[in-house]
Order: C-alpha cells, then sequence, then structure tokens
C-alpha cells in the first residue's frame, strides 16, 4: 500500500488536514507544537468514478477500490536532526513512506501562532529540507566509514563507497540527495539508508478558503521552489476539507463550485502523488467484485497480475483485455467481445492506465 507522509512545521494545519482527509481520524489538531506526538496513521480510499460504473455493468456484489495510507507526523523544528523537538523520532517515522507531503502555511491568522513569528513558506520549506539533508548526511557519513573499512577486505563494497561519497559531496552543499542521479541497481544500494531527501515531495499548500481558487502570493514562491525541485504543488485548504467532512456529496460539490474548484484536497493530493511517483491503475471486474489496482507504470501483464498474487505472475498465460471506455460503450462484457473489443495479450503487453483485465494462468 502507497504511504504517504504529512509533515509541516508545527501550527501549519497539518493535523487539521489529516483529520479532514482521515474524516475519523483521532490527531488532536490543538493551537500548540507537538500535539501530534505519536504518528498518526489514516488509510482512505482512492476515489475513483470508474467502480460504480464497472460495478453496474459486471453486476458486482462488493466495490473494493484502492487504498492510500497517510501518516501524520510530527512537527518538526530547527534542529530537530540534533534532537530538538521531537527530532529523531520525527525523521525515523518519515523514513518508512514513499513520499513526503510537506504542508507550509500560506495563510495569515494573528490567531494561530506561526512557531518563527511570520508567515513565509519559502523560509519554513528551508528550514525542514535543511533538517532532512543534515540528517541524511550523518547517515551517509556513519554507511561511509563502515562501508571504507570493509572495502578494504571486500571490492564489492567499493561500488558502494563511491556511490556514498558523490551523495556525501551533495548533501554538504545543502542539495538534496535526490540530485544525486543513479542507475536502478546503485539506488538499490543505498535504499535501506532511507535517505529522506530522496523521497519524491508534495508541497501542499494551506491557503485560507477565499485564496483556494487561484491562490496567492505565497503560493507562486512556492510554486518557484518546487521548479527547483522537480516538486509538485496543490493548493489546499485544511479548513476547507474539514468543512466538507460535515456534508453530503451533493452539498460539497455545490460548496467546491461556490469557491471555483473542481475536487478537494483529498483527490488533488492522490493525483498529484500518483503522477509523481510514476503510478497508475488497473481494474478487475465480475459478479463477486469490481476492484482497483495501483502499479507503477511500465509494469507488464505479469507483472501487474503479480500485484494480486505472486502465483498469477509465475503462472501467466495470458489477460484478456479491454479499456475502460471501449468496456463502458459496449454495455458488457460478451457484447465487447462480439464486437472485437477484447484482447489476448501476452507477457510482453504494458499495461496501461484505465485497462480493465482478467488474467489467464497455470500454477
Amino acid at each position: 500500500m502507497l504511504r504517504a507522509g504529512i509533515v509541516g512545521l508545527p501550527n501549519v494545519g497539518k493535523s487539521t488536514l489529516f483529520n479532514a482527509l482521515i474524516a475519523n481520524a483521532k490527531a488532536d489538531a490543538a493551537n500548540f507544537p507537538f500535539c501530534t506526538i505519536e504518528p498518526n496513521v489514516g488509510v482512505v480510499a482512492v476515489p475513483d468514478s470508474r467502480l460504480a460504473v464497472l460495478a453496474e455493468i459486471s453486476k458486482s456484489e462488493q466495490i473494493v477500490p484502492t487504498r492510500i495510507e497517510f501518516v501524520d507526523i510530527a512537527g518538526l523544528v530547527k534542529g530537530a536532526s540534533q534532537g530538538e523537538g521531537l527530532g529523531n523520532q520525527f525523521l525515523a517515522n518519515i523514513r518508512e513512506v514513499d513520499a513526503i507531503v510537506h504542508v507550509v502555511r500560506c495563510f495569515d491568522d494573528e490567531n494561530i501562532i506561526h512557531v518563527a513569528g511570520s508567515v513565509d513558506p519559502v523560509r519554513d520549506i528551508e528550514t525542514i529540507n535543511l533538517e532532512l539533508g543534515l540528517s541524511d548526511l550523518t547517515q551517509v557519513e556513519k554507511r561511509l566509514e563502515r562501508a571504507r573499512k570493509q572495502a578494504k577486505k571486500d571490492k564489492d563494497i567499493q561500488v558502494e563507497v563511491e556511490i556514498l561519497e558523490r551523495l556525501e559531496a551533495v548533501l554538504n552543499e545543502g542539495k538534496p540527495a535526490r540530485q544525486v542521479e543513479l542507475t536502478e541497481d546503485e539506488d538499490k544500494l543505498i535504499r535501506p539508508l532511507g535517505l529522506l531527501t530522496r523521497k519524491p515531495i508534495i508541497y501542499a499548500t494551506n491557503v485560507s478558503e477565499d485564496d483556494l481558487a487561484e491562490g496567492n502570493q505565497w503560493v507562486d514562491a512556492v510554486r518557484e521552489v518546487a521548479q527547483g525541485e522537480n516538486a509538485k504543488v496543490v493548493v489546499v485548504s485544511a479548513q476547507v476539507e474539514a468543512e466538507l467532512v460535515e456534508l453530503s456529496e451533493e452539498e460539497s460539490k455545490d460548496f467546491l463550485d461556490a469557491l471555483g474548484v473542481t475536487e478537494g484536497g483529498l483527490q488533488s493530493l492522490i493525483r498529484a502523488t500518483y503522477d509523481l511517483l510514476g503510478l497508475r491503475t488497473y481494474l478487475t471486474t465480475g459478479e463477486k467484485e469490481t476492484r482497483a489496482w495501483t502499479i507503477v507504470a511500465g509494469m507488464t501483464a505479469p507483472q501487474a497480475a503479480g500485484v494480486i498474487h505472486s502465483d498469477f505472475e509465475r503462472g501467466f498465460i495470458r489477460a484478456e483485455t479491454i479499456g475502460y471506455d471501449d468496456l463502458v460503450a459496449a454495455g458488457s462484457m460478451n457484447a465487447a467481445k462480439e464486437k472485437g473489443l477484447l484482447r489476448s495479450e501476452g507477457k510482453e503487453y504494458v499495461v496501461k492506465e484505465g485497462d480493465v483485465l482478467l488474467f489467464r494462468f497455470n500454477v
């Protein structure tokens, strides 16, 4: 399951956003630093309107959406890499996620204290990025010291030493580890370190209700930073999300329309996360269930089958395949077969977004 860590300085609206996304989460959104002492975890269904349509066509007994896990991690402050605030506890928690959702305060409210005394999202981003980078540098230096000793007896370790030295040089310049270009094999070597600054980042700019549609000058500043980091920016309003929780689906749509936006923060964050991580969704449907499955772009049919069960990949024979739009247009799987829309794809087939698949296998 995809895991995203929600991070940010204290009082940027991080826990309020988490509570709204999870709806029944128990995180305390009180107005003081470190109110989230333990990471709060919530699993949410990824909204996908295609599932209900397919379930109707197949007369499915149940719908099973794919899911994403959000981890709300305690607020970070300057000096966390040396143990300030919740320090290393925060950093250990974040090493376990696939992507970082960095909530940045882009609203002004004299009733909500800013830990640094003023609203400046670029400064806040630099504060957190510095702490993440310093923590990574410590990790790299420790591993490098051991690897150099091991390389004297094992020449294969020398490859890792060279990679670590490249990472150390970049981190010493105050730059993120993701700026070091590594091959897939090289990346696997250093992956156990869980380097924070190699993780993909989405900046969630938390704005007031009035700025949700157009953003503001603070959001523009964050976009400029993100462009240089190959990061994503999503404009959200934690307060609006909190209000949406109390509304019906129809009322939520009317509320968002009135604000001039087409989707809520959850959909925006999920879309940005999938895009950033290069993820795709394929679908399976039948009388028992209609279900969504998450894969990495470029996966072949056997690899996609393996997401369901390793036996499916091991014994893969073929995948009966049809695009979602083609199936809906045909009206049923039988009609799609009669029209020649259902294809038989083999081991080399690369699964596309929205493919509806039925795997044939033998083990």
